[in-house]
C-alpha cells in the first residue's frame, strides 16, 4: 500500500473537489507567496558590514539563525535604518549566537549558511557547514590561504554542494558582454592585461601596536581571533583595518582581485599560472605594503595564446595606451581591467562594468554578438536559485571561486618572496614552488590549537 504525505494528500483531493483542476499554491496563497516546502532555513555568520547586505539580499527565505562575535555589531544590524519593516519580525525571531560553531550544532534544521567574516575565518566556517551538509555562501576572497581554498573547492566537489562566492560583479551584465566580446574576436588574440584599483583605503605597511587596551564585554575575541596565531584585543585590527594584517586579511589582491582578476580569469579561461613575481613599497612582518605590483605568466589554453597579466594597487597604474582618447578615464574612479589583443583593446571598469573597445572607431563599427550567457538575477538570488534547483551556481567553489582565490593568493605569495629577486614557478598538481621551496610555507599557515578543517 502507498501511503500518501499530507502534500499529495491534500493536492488530491483538492483536485477531485475542484473537478481535477489543480490550482498552483502561489496562486492560493496571493501574489509573492512561497511555500514554506519551498522556503530555505539560513543561518548567517557575521551580521555587519558586508553582511548585513548580505543578510538582506536572501531574506526571501527563512533567516532562522543570526551569528556575529561582536554584540555590538548585532545591535548595529538590527536597529539599521535600510532594514525593510516587513523583515524586522523574521531577523527579531531568529536565534541569535557569538561562536558559529554553536550555531551549527543548535541549528539543526538549517539548510545554508552565509559567511560574511574576516578572511582569516572563511575557510573553518564555510569547512564546519559543509561537512554538516550545508550549502555556503562565502564573502571574497574565499579563503585566507591557497590550501585552504583547495581543500574547500575539494569538499564542496565531493559534497555535491551548492555554493558560492561573493564576488557581486561575476553575476553583471558587463563581465558577460566582456566575455561574449573577447570570444567574438573583437579584439583578436589577447595576449596582456593589466588591472589596477586605488585601493588600499586601511593602514598597511605597519607594524602591529605595542599597547594592549581592554578588549570590550560585548566581544568574543577568542572566536575572532578564530585560527590565527593569538594576538590580545585592538581597535586597529576590529572592526574595520583587519584586511591590512598578514593574520587576518588577504591585502588588496585578495580583497579587490575577486572582482578584478575574475574578469580575464572567466574571458580567457585562464587556470593556473606558470609563474609569478611581485615588487612593493615596503611591508612589515605583520601588515601588507601600500603598493605592489604582480606578474602572473599564463600558458596557452587551446587556441588562446599565453598571457602576462600585470597587477597594481596603491594608486599605481599600466601606462596609458595611445589609443585611449586624451580626456577618458580609464576604468573608473577605483581601478579598471585593460585587455590588449592583436586588433585592439577593451578596457571595463572594477566589476566588469561600461566594457569599451579601443580606439574608437573600433567601438564604433563592432557589430555586437548575440547575448549567450545566461544572465543572471543577481549573485545572491542565483545561489538561493541553484540550491532549490539542485544546480551548480557561477562562482562554485570546486570549478571556479577556489582555482581563482588560488591564483589571487599566488600574489601574496609572491610578495613574501620578493627579496630573493626570484621569479616564482607554480606546480598546481603538488601544489608547491619547485623553484623555491622555502616559499612553501606561504601556501598556507598553521592553525593555533583547537582549530582545524
Amino acid at each position: 500500500m502507498k501511503f500518501l504525505s499530507r502534500r499529495e494528500f491534500m493536492g488530491k483531493t483538492a483536485a477531485a473537489a475542484a473537478g481535477l483542476m489543480i490550482v498552483p499554491r502561489r496562486v492560493l496563497g496571493g501574489r509573492g507567496y512561497q511555500a514554506p516546502s519551498d522556503t530555505l532555513n539560513i543561518g548567517c555568520v557575521g551580521v555587519w558590514g558586508k553582511g548585513s547586505s548580505d543578510i538582506l539580499s536572501v531574506s526571501t527565505e527563512n533567516i532562522a539563525a543570526l551569528c556575529d562575535v561582536d554584540d555590538t555589531m548585532m545591535a548595529r544590524f538590527m536597529g539599521m535604518e535600510e532594514m525593510p519593516a516587513e523583515k524586522k519580525p523574521m531577523f527579531e525571531k531568529a536565534a541569535k549566537y557569538r561562536d558559529f560553531r554553536k550555531m551549527l550544532e543548535a541549528e539543526k534544521s538549517l539548510d545554508a549558511i552565509t559567511v560574511s567574516v574576516p578572511d582569516h575565518n572563511h575557510a573553518v566556517i564555510a569547512m564546519a557547514a559543509m561537512k554538516m551538509g550545508k550549502h555556503v555562501f562565502c564573502q571574497k576572497p574565499l579563503t585566507h590561504t591557497i590550501k585552504e581554498a583547495r581543500l574547500l573547492a575539494l569538499e564542496a566537489k565531493n559534497r555535491n554542494l551548492v555554493t558560492q562566492m561573493g564576488n557581486q560583479g561575476h553575476a553583471g551584465e558587463g563581465a558577460r558582454l566582456v566575455n561574449e566580446w573577447i570570444w567574438d574576436g573583437a579584439i583578436g588574440d589577447v595576449t596582456e592585461v593589466y588591472v589596477w584599483t586605488d585601493r588600499p583605503i586601511w593602514p598597511q605597511g605597519i607594524d602591529a601596536p605595542k599597547e594592549i587596551p581592554s578588549c570590550p564585554s560585548t566581544l568574543d575575541w577568542d572566536v575572532w581571533i578564530g585560527p590565527s596565531p593569538f594576538r590580545p584585543y585592538h581597535p586597529a585590527y576590529h572592526p574595520f583595518s583587519w584586511r591590512g594584517w598578514w593574520d587576518f586579511g588577504t591585502g588588496v589582491v585578495g580583497d579587490m582581485g575577486a572582482h578584478l582578476l575574475d574578469q580575464p580569469f572567466w574571458a580567457l579561461k585562464l587556470g593556473h599560472p606558470l609563474t609569478v613575481q611581485a615588487s612593493s613599497t615596503p611591508f612589515t612582518a605583520d601588515s601588507y605594503p601600500m603598493a605592489e605590483m604582480i606578474t602572473y605568466n599564463f600558458p596557452a589554453r587551446g587556441k588562446m595564446p599565453p598571457i602576462k597579466l600585470v597587477w597594481s594597487d596603491g594608486g599605481l597604474m599600466p601606462a596609458r595606451p595611445k589609443e585611449i582618447e586624451n580626456g577618458r578615464m580609464m576604468g573608473d574612479e577605483g581601478g579598471g581591467c585593460l585587455f590588449v589583443g592583436s586588433r585592439g583593446m577593451l578596457m571595463c571598469s572594477t566589476y566588469g562594468e561600461n566594457p569599451r573597445l579601443l580606439p574608437e572607431k573600433l567601438m564604433q563599427e563592432y557589430k555586437r554578438p548575440e547575448k549567450t550567457i545566461p544572465r543572471s538575477p543577481g549573485i545572491h538570488e542565483e545561489w538561493v536559485a541553484a540550491i532549490k534547483a539542485g544546480k551548480k551556481s557561477t562562482t562554485d567553489f570546486a570549478e571556479y571561486a577556489g582555482p581563482l582565490t588560488e591564483v589571487m593568493l599566488l600574489g601574496n605569495a609572491a610578495l613574501r618572496v620578493q627579496a630573493l629577486k626570484i621569479v616564482l614557478e607554480w606546480d598546481p598538481v603538488k601544489m608547491e614552488f619547485p623553484n623555491l621551496p622555502e616559499a612553501n610555507k606561504y601556501i598556507h599557515a598553521d592553525y593555533r590549537p583547537g582549530w582545524s578543517l
